[in-house]
């Protein structure tokens, strides 16, 4: 054993486990809450005790489905837990269903005694619908944000890979949660055990809450060209009152017709229809994620009247913005497919 690990098993073997409760949202993502989970076990193994123990909690008390279809048999129902516990919310796919009155007043309930409270990927969604995280910083995945953003004004929402502010903690979704745990795990016994528990999990480059969830725009778009990068930081930027190419390319230093070629030659498309698909994609998950209207959507991604946001829609899309609110979760083509890893 390492001199490292020597190290992390020094632990006060009189402490009692601190205990997580995983609530288990219908369609869950699996990554993010094995993500969560595994550190704890791993931490237990490498401490040559239980130092951590968890639960997996869910409405009913059976089983839950996650979002690849595996089953999940569940430890308890919606009952009153320790106020020494922390509950991690695990979101996934359709969560906005998935966070029944039941939940949302199991959660305020344990937040009204003082119990600790995170969302894993979209589970922030269902602790802000409680209204848990006004006034709070938070993160959610990126295709999630632009309907985040509409809908909990309150929340000071965030691109971070995981966020705590105080009893309240959020994460991106996917692998993010590692970096969560990591960080607890370091918090309460030690950084040589969270460095040993991210060497067994092969995880070289633990991040932190200032690590960004995206890729950078030039690793994104395959292209690192420092004016093209910066022209489209600007489109994403100002999606609901879009910027005209010639004042995009006079920011940037340019003619319109220079802003013309390096689109073409690198994207092989025109700077007006790049930026009419990020509104468009930016459209498409307020559509799918929250309850706007059509006519809201429109004028949130910067088309002046409905008739002209749905020939749009419709073009890129083939199908029109009313009935894509009809086909919730079926994936149609183009570059705003919702996932949530």
């Amino acid at each position: 054993m390492s001199s490292s690990a020597r190290k992390a098993t020094q632990i006060d073997h009189s402490e009692t486990p601190r205990r997580f409760v995983f609530l288990l949202l219908d369609h869950f993502t699996m990554l993010s809450f094995a993500s969560a989970v595994e550190p704890l076990r791993i931490a237990n193994r490498v401490a040559g005790k239980d130092i951590y123990a968890w639960v997996l909690a869910g409405e009913g008390g059976a089983q839950v489905t996650c979002s690849n279809g595996a089953s999940f048999r569940l430890d308890i129902g919606l009952e009153e837990i320790d106020r020494e516990d922390t509950v991690l919310v695990c979101g996934g796919i359709d969560v906005q269903k998935a966070s029944s009155r039941a939940v949302l007043n199991w959660l305020r309930r344990e937040a009204r005694r003082g119990v600790t409270i995170g969302g894993l990927c979209t589970g922030a969604y269902a602790v802000a619908k409680a209204g848990l995280l006004d006034g709070k910083k938070a993160t959610i995945h990126w295709e999630n944000q632009d309907g985040f953003l509409e809908e909990f004004e309150e929340v000071k929402l965030t691109k971070s890979i995981f966020v705590m502010d105080g009893n309240r903690w959020s994460t991106a979704g996917g692998t993010a949660s590692l970096d969560l745990m990591l960080k607890v795990i370091a918090a309460d016994h030690g950084e040589d055990l969270a460095n040993t528990v991210a060497d067994q999990l092969i995880y070289s480059t633990i991040r932190t809450d200032q690590d960004t969830q995206r890729l950078s725009i030039p690793t994104r778009i395959g292209v690192r060209h420092p004016k093209l990068s910066q022209v489209i930081q600007m489109m994403e930027s100002n999606i609901e009152d879009p910027m005209s190419p010639a004042d995009l390319a006079e920011e940037v230093g340019m003619s319109t017709r220079q802003l013309e070629r390096l689109f073409r030659r690198y994207l092989n498309r025109s700077p007006k229809r790049y930026y009419m698909e990020l509104r468009l994609q930016k459209a498409r998950n307020l559509l799918m994620q929250t309850d706007m209207s059509v006519i809201n959507v429109a004028l949130a991604c910067g088309f002046a009247s409905p008739s002209h946001f749905s020939k749009c829609y419709r073009s890129h899309y083939n199908t029109t913005p009313y009935r894509e609110r009809g086909t919730q979760g079926m994936p149609a083509p183009g570059i705003g497919v919702r996932l949530s890893i």
